[in-house]
């Protein structure tokens, strides 16, 4: 059985997303970072970085929420959550996925570490001023992509959507505006899947046992 290291509301979403989605089970190991779960030797030797997500299978430790989502799309390829590699689409999957980690999240994530993160006197208030700046132009970009189109590759959801999906989730938790109704109406879509209803049943019920 596939096995998940992971922390509700945070990147570990998007591997419970597509599970779900997958509709296979898996094991959902709760590493709470707030305790210092994440620093405890036992899961530094699964990810010596100590974050969040990791997925086990079998003797592969895979990190990093992207690369988790095209293992298992490429692990399941009956369900085309992932285009096959070589395609047209595959590249413009890996496109979309590389640009929301390196442009469209990156500017939350900064915001997020001078927000909350970092010790009082290592925050940084005027890098915030320029977080709306980049992260808005990061959205209009996605928006163009999208181009009217329901999904961001060819005419069928994918996990690049997953990743998308989340990432505005995330700016809406940190009321950081993006201005482009185009997203407001991807966002509701995406998070209208009957998989998405499920991962926050679990992630409520993984942190209420905690």
């Amino acid at each position: 059985m596939l096995e998940v290291y992971g922390m509700p509301r945070t990147r570990t979403t998007r591997v419970i997303w597509a599970l779900e989605e997958l509709g296979i089970e898996y094991q959902y190991h709760l590493i709470d970072l707030f305790k210092g779960e994440g620093q405890a030797p036992a899961y530094l030797k699964l990810n010596p970085f100590g974050k969040v997500p990791v997925l086990v299978d079998g003797e592969l430790l895979l990190s990093e929420s992207a690369a988790i989502c095209a293992y298992l799309g490429d692990k399941f390829p009956e369900s085309e959550l992932v285009p096959r590699p070589g395609t047209a689409d595959r590249a413009k999957y890996d496109q979309w996925s590389y640009f929301v980690l390196t442009e469209l999240e990156q500017p939350l994530w900064t915001a997020f570490k001078h927000r909350f993160l970092y010790p009082p006197g290592k925050r940084v208030p005027a890098i915030l001023e320029l977080i709306p700046l980049d992260f808005g132009r990061a959205a209009t970009v996605l928006a163009k992509g999208l181009n009217g189109r329901e999904f961001l590759v060819g005419d069928r959801f994918t996990l690049v959507d997953v990743l998308a999906a989340h990432t505005l989730i995330w700016a809406r938790a940190l009321k950081i505006p993006h201005g482009q109704a185009a997203l407001e109406d991807y966002e509701q879509r995406i998070c209208s899947r009957p998989a998405y209803a499920r991962t926050r049943e679990r992630e409520a019920k993984e942190a209420g046992g905690k």
